[in-house]
């Protein structure tokens, strides 16, 4: 057996044709050969904590912000790799190659490492940095420098990104038990494309802003501009999907290779007037995700499923594809009879940032409950592996630290208790709660105090199930 994952960053499920969206004729395609999911959500936000639940099967926004895979976790390709089934990863993800997420990639078989995405800090061109050391970290200066070595789209790293995976695919798509993980970090911000898909969109050559800060938006002309450059890059991701569909037809892969299309989370492009993600609520445009499955095992085609999955259940899926026993410490379900028949043993999912709102649904309700307090404390991280996105816990940080005997996933290790930086923000908002069936758009949130004692319950069980910190319900307001 095989499997392929390919992943895209910050997709917008409106964005694509089956889900309501613009013309994407390769989305189409996909949707015609595989399961389409209409109740996907994610789970911990946002890059790398989602892409932790990819190797863990678990939630874990609620222990710890944004770091590398801990010591007792348990690795999807890992596990893989010990049960003989080769696994590579090929990405322009940058954030794999920094500080917070340097041991993900190392997990896998084999990767490939496709440079020049937003801030990554890759081309050495000084003279463009200015005399401030500083400035060669501001991710926006790095960005500009870049763009100048990408003239060409096949320059541009989706179009290496994609390259590289259909290369491991001639090499290897005779061999048997193998799993690629073709990961691009389109159409994640900035919105930086070849002029041809520019043009396709009435965009013209050399637009100067082209990033979407994580703000309100408070510029309609500017957010009509971002909708058509986000458009525009989805189309460009439409695209190359197609050409691993094209190598699939070709090489018959549909008879024995499970495919997976997915993403991390969505984006706000002026919805809830607001511009970006993880500074508001994760409303439906963000956690509410598009997710496409061809299981060969199953045969089904062309048809939707409405049961509540989650990004947790994907590593789970991989490794009951491959004959594997998931570990107990993964809490996602095997997919393969919601694929079949609809059939789901998940009757909630939990989802979030940590610091921020506590998230739960039950497929038709989303409930959002804020910090009781502005200071949103007590707040901590638990971890062995003190690291930031970018940078390591500052000794100021470390100070603060007490050990904690561990939770029943750290396999009896004890962990760093370490004081959290509250997420700014998150109690002004509000605890929110609405109906998805009646209001799609979440523009009208309830007033229904017996519904919220429901989901109440529902979020207490979710968390308890999670192992949270007992100072998450006190931080919560919830005892």
């Amino acid at each position: 057996m095989k499997a392929i994952m390919i992943m895209f960053d910050s997709l917008n499920r409106h964005m694509l044709e089956p889900y309501g969206g613009s013309e994407t004729p390769n989305f189409n395609r996909l949707a015609e050969k595989t399961v389409v999911f209409d109740r996907c959500f994610g789970g911990s936000m946002p890059c790398m904590p989602a892409r932790r639940e990819l190797h863990t099967g678990r939630c874990n926004f609620l222990h710890r912000s944004w770091g590398p895979l801990e010591p007792f976790d348990d690795s999807m390709p890992a596990i893989l790799n010990n049960n003989n089934i080769y696994s590579h990863l090929v990405s322009d993800h940058y954030h794999y190659w920094e500080e917070g997420g340097a041991n993900y990639h190392t997990k896998f078989s084999s990767w490939e490492n496709i440079r020049g995405q937003e801030g990554d800090p890759w081309m050495a061109d000084i003279s463009c940095l200015g005399r401030d050391n500083i400035a060669a970290r501001n991710a926006r200066l790095r960005d500009r420098v870049n763009r100048k070595y990408m003239t060409q789209e096949q320059d541009f790293p989706m179009p290496k990104t994609f390259a590289a995976g259909l290369d491991f695919l001639q090499r290897n798509h005779r061999a048997d038990q193998w799993y690629l993980q073709l990961e691009t970090f389109d159409p994640h911000e900035p919105y930086f494309l070849p002029d041809e898909y520019l043009k396709k969109f009435g965009i013209a050559p050399g637009v100067c802003n082209d990033w979407p800060p994580y703000q309100q938006a408070d510029d309609p002309r500017q957010t009509e501009i971002y909708r058509k450059l986000n458009a525009a890059l989805v189309n460009m991701c439409d695209d190359y999907l197609g050409r691993v569909l094209d190598f699939m037809d070709e090489n018959n892969l549909w008879q024995d290779t499970l495919l997976i299309v997915n993403t991390d989370h969505g984006f706000l492009l002026g919805e809830h007037d607001y511009w970006g993600k993880c500074v508001m609520p994760f409303y439906d445009e963000i956690i509410h995700t598009p997710l496409f499955i061809w299981n060969p095992q199953c045969g089904v085609r062309g048809e939707r499923r409405n049961s509540l999955v989650q990004t947790i259940d994907l590593p789970v899926t991989l490794l009951h594809h491959f004959g594997i026993t998931p570990p107990q410490d993964m809490q996602g379900m095997d997919l393969t009879p919601v694929i079949k028949n609809d059939t789901s043993a998940r009757t909630g999912g939990l989802f979030g940032i940590h610091g921020g709102h506590v998230n739960c649904t039950d497929g038709r309700y989303v409930y959002m409950r804020a910090p009781a307090s502005p200071d949103n404390a007590p707040l901590f991280n638990y971890t062995h592996m003190p690291a930031h996105l970018r940078n390591s816990f500052s000794l100021e940080e470390m100070r603060s630290m007490q050990w904690h005997p561990g939770f029943a996933f750290t396999k009896g290790a004890p962990l760093m208790k370490i004081q959290a930086a509250p997420k700014d923000g998150a109690h002004q908002f509000g605890t929110l709660l609405f109906d998805m069936e009646t209001d799609p758009q979440q523009q009208r949130p309830l007033n229904n105090p017996k519904k919220e004692a429901e989901m109440i319950e529902l979020m207490i069980r979710l968390m308890r199930e999670n192992d949270a910190p007992e100072e998450q319900f006190k931080r919560l307001g919830l005892r």
